[in-house]
């Protein structure tokens, strides 16, 4: 995608070839700045600060954490301790462990002495991996926009969207966001209403800066704004990501999402879920009793950040500082409350039949072993 008219990914190598470079997404929308990991205590950092955020970029992020991890020393115990730690960063995006269970597999059944190179070749094959995989969801979900703009009859597309499931959530293009990149350079006449998400407010400072970056039109509205919008007939559908998804299609996302999905069920509005194959945790069926929802610092509730008069990036405080807060990160949307699925494969139902139509490798006990990795099939 683009910045400044310029490609653009959220996570690369740096010119000397081992460090890796990561867009500081705590400075956007105001400054565009880069964080450089040398370590993979750097790369467990940027994780848990959310300088890097979104299911997939995070699973980027500690596939390169393990390379720099090898890099320093290609023991057993780093490989495990390093592990541990990425691990222990954020609980509830599935993509994070996969890729640290399933590149710590690989480095253990390799020769130490060539454990470094094969970190890294990983690394940016997962990167690579996750472009195809979003292009694909993008492909897909500009199909059903066709199918949209055809039955409304012309444009724009009003489509409400909640968090950041964007470029900036991934290694380039987005999930959800991708099928209205594309409809945008296809000519569709576009329009987004962005919600703020609080309390990181990724939707004001992520989704609006992206979208303003690649000239896709947006109006940013605060988070109890789209029932209004729906019931005014000025949304044609709402569009969310996804940081996990059980197998029988219960979605897990910014916390917010759920109360958009019942309003889009009272207004009988489609609501759709951009879902890259490697957020199915297959070994999961009751969303909201087995996904771990992670709980944060209560001060990103309690305290906002933002530019002041001077042009200064502050932190302000909100309420009272004896205030108590609860910061719950996530929450699930069920199945039944999805209209449709658009994965890298293809669109279906959120149940387990139509995920497994399009997984059918996940299918019997296999399923049942954990997350389960995928390819796109382009």
């Amino acid at each position: 995608m683009k910045v400044n008219g310029a490609h653009t990914r959220t996570i690369w190598l740096s010119a000397d070839g081992w460090s890796v470079e990561v867009i500081d997404q705590t400075r956007l929308p105001h400054r565009f700045t880069t964080s450089r990991l040398t370590s993979v205590a750097d790369a467990a950092r940027a994780i848990t600060h959310m300088i890097v955020r979104g299911a997939p970029l995070i699973g980027a992020t500690a596939a390169y954490g393990l390379a720099l991890a090898m890099r320093d020393s290609s023991t057993d115990d780093n490989l495990a301790d390093s592990a541990r730690l990425l691990l222990a960063t954020r609980p509830t995006a599935v993509n994070l462990r996969w890729v640290v269970d399933g590149l710590r597999a690989t480095l253990e059944s390799t020769p130490v002495h060539e454990r470094c190179e094969i970190a890294y070749a990983q690394a940016a094959r997962i990167c690579d991996e996750d472009v195809a995989i979003n292009h694909a969801i993008g492909e897909h979900g500009l199909a059903l926009i066709e199918q949209h703009l055809q039955k409304k009859g012309s444009g724009p597309i009003n489509v409400l969207t909640h968090c950041n499931a964007g470029w900036l959530a991934t290694v380039d293009w987005g999930t959800a966001l991708a099928p209205i990149y594309m409809a945008h350079d296809a000519g569709i006449d576009m329009h987004v209403w962005v919600d703020e998400t609080r309390p990181r407010n990724q939707g004001f400072s992520l989704t609006a800066w992206e979208l303003d970056q690649h000239g896709v039109p947006y109006t940013a509205v605060v988070d109890n704004v789209g029932g209004h919008l729906m019931q005014r007939g000025q949304v044609d559908f709402c569009i969310t990501g996804t940081d996990r998804t059980t197998a029988s299609g219960d979605v897990c996302n910014k916390i917010g999402t759920y109360l958009k999905a019942l309003a889009a069920r009272d207004n009988d509005i489609p609501f759709y879920v951009g879902l890259p194959g490697p957020s199915i945790d297959w070994s999961m069926d009751d969303g909201i009793a087995e996904i771990p929802i992670e709980e944060r610092d209560p001060t990103e509730v309690t305290t906002m950040s933002g530019l002041s008069p001077e042009g200064e990036l502050v932190s302000i405080q909100l309420t009272g500082h004896a205030c108590p807060a609860a910061n719950f990160a996530f929450d699930v949307t069920p199945a039944r409350l999805i209209t449709g699925l658009i994965t890298e494969r293809g669109l279906c139902p959120a149940t387990p039949a139509g995920l497994r139509s399009l997984y059918p490798e996940a299918s019997g006990d296999q399923g049942k072993s954990g997350p389960h990795r995928v390819t796109a099939k382009i």
